[in-house]
């Protein structure tokens, strides 16, 4: 992944989430189809070809990002603007699945749209996304993510830009228990740019 990012964790975890997922990113102006062809294009994550590119068909994605047959996946979102970034679906705990955006990628502008686009489009699911983290250097990279927003552990050596955690969450862990927080049903959200996300 790129330097900056933004991960968000969602249960029950299917296709029909996926079409809905992809619907309301291309409402938001990101787009799994490629400008010139209309066709999504899939990046392996593998370390035996990483970054090669398969172009598929709109059902081919909404299948392989349902995660039925695969623990994980890459693809490409474009913006209106033009820059394109990296998404990642993986399995990040059984039940949990987490969509990894790789925002620091793209030029200032276009990645401020793309933070603002994913956050409503996480906010619409909110019923399903346990919590997100936004930060848009990279400077939280080593944290373990899935660790504090799915179980309430780890540490926290740096801080990203936001993180939103579910109550129960939130007081599990020791240091996010101990924060002001801002209280965005169902998150608690942490961080300097809380009221920016």
């Amino acid at each position: 992944m790129g330097a900056g990012f933004f991960y968000s964790y969602h249960l029950c975890w299917s296709r029909p989430d996926v079409r809905t997922l992809l619907g309301d990113l291309e409402a938001e102006g990101l787009r799994p189809a490629h400008p010139v062809t209309g066709r999504a294009v899939l990046v392996s994550l593998d370390s035996a070809s990483p970054g090669s590119r398969s172009p598929v068909t709109r059902e081919q994605l909404l299948d392989v990002a349902g995660l039925r047959r695969l623990p994980e996946i890459g693809f490409r979102l474009w913006s209106d603007a033009g820059p394109d970034l990296l998404v990642r679906v993986r399995r990040a705990r059984p039940g949990v699945v987490a969509l990894d955006f790789s925002v620091g990628e793209l030029p200032g502008p276009e990645r401020e749209h793309a933070v603002s686009a994913i956050r409503r489009t996480v906010g619409r699911a909110s019923v399903l996304c346990i919590g997100f983290v936004v930060d848009r250097t990279g400077a939280t990279a080593a944290t373990d993510w899935d660790s504090v927003v799915i179980e309430g552990a780890a540490p926290l050596d740096v801080w990203p830009d936001t993180v939103a955690v579910r109550d129960e969450t939130a007081a599990r862990h020791p240091q996010l228990a101990v924060m002001d927080a801002v209280d965005m049903s169902p998150w608690k959200v942490f961080g300097n740019a809380v009221l920016g996300v």
